[in-house]
């Protein structure tokens, strides 16, 4: 169990750390306490200062410190400085273009920094992206898990996805439209493409948009391009009894770790696991859909 309160040598500074949400669209869902924190704060980090310029003229409120950039490409440099300011008693709020800091944002270096240096951490509750999408995709929501942003690289993508191809949560995903296609068909290859899912665009601005169906359908339907920021929910694993699964998607789960860079046999292997069957069992499936495809089958020689 932890606290606000560290076990490091540091002692506890006045300064205090305030993450603040900020709307993900609509600029009146912003939090009642984000204008009067705005203007009380010592130091305002913001991911981009033009985007935050805009949020304080939308809410009539004038920053009362000094504003201070703080984005991905200063993270690093800019978060001693900002360490240095709350040890000395600072009040620093930080805000990103949308949504709560650290979520696929900056924000989570700063907060460790400064639970290290004693610095107590509070946060504005604000707009999210994950949960609102989430809510809104009509898929279970009990339990649920957030992935991020997946690598760009196809075969890194894909073995970022097998890794989650049994998970039987509800899975979050952040993407970027003209990566959707691809990421929608990774998915499909890897999770069916029967498998439910809901694609949610623009989230609370004019042109919202949720689209629900199997990937395989959102992955047509996203080929033809697709604009706004982006939000994809996927349905978790069924709960497969054992030997429930038909060859050919015993098949279909080898060839997508052979292609994301596994070797045959330790993709045999996990495949069995996963489904609950002998290794034999889905080794004669490969062996079987080889012969099926009029290729010459192995020997067998290398299972074990």
């Amino acid at each position: 169990m932890s606290t606000d309160t560290p076990s490091a040598p540091h002692a506890p500074s006045a300064g205090l750390l305030i993450l603040a949400g900020t709307p993900i669209g609509d600029v009146a869902d912003a939090p009642p306490r984000l204008a009067a924190e705005l203007a009380g704060a010592d130091v305002v980090a913001a991911e981009d200062t033009r985007r935050l310029r805009r949020l304080t003229q939308a809410l009539g409120v004038q920053t009362g410190g000094r504003v201070v950039s703080y984005f991905e490409g200063n993270e690093a440099a800019r978060t001693p400085e900002l360490v240095e300011a709350l040890t000395g008693g600072a009040r620093v709020l930080l805000v990103t273009d949308a949504g709560m800091p650290s979520v696929s944002d900056p924000g989570y270096r700063l907060v460790a920094a400064a639970v290290a240096h004693g610095v107590r951490v509070t946060a504005v509750p604000g707009p999210s992206a994950v949960l609102t999408a989430l809510a809104l995709s009509g898929l279970p929501v009990d339990r649920f898990c957030f992935e991020g942003f997946l690598p760009r690289k196809a075969g890194e993508r894909l073995a970022r996805l097998r890794e989650t191809e049994q998970e039987r949560r509800t899975l979050v995903y952040f993407e970027a439209p003209h990566r959707l296609d691809d990421t929608l068909a990774a998915m499909a290859e890897v999770f069916g493409a029967e498998r439910r899912a809901a694609v949610c665009r623009e989230l609370t601005k004019t042109y919202e948009e949720v689209r629900r169906g199997g990937l395989g359908e959102l992955a047509a339907w996203a080929a033809e391009g697709v604009r706004g920021e982006i939000t994809v929910v996927v349905e978790g694993a069924p709960a497969a009894a054992p030997g429930d699964l038909d060859p050919a998607e015993l098949v279909r789960r080898v060839r997508v770790r052979e292609e994301a860079g596994e070797r045959r046999k330790e993709a045999i292997a996990a495949v069995a696991v996963a489904a609950g069957v002998p290794k034999r069992e889905v080794f004669d499936a490969v062996v079987a859909a080889k012969n099926a495809a009029g290729k010459v089958p192995g020997d067998g020689k290398g299972l074990s």
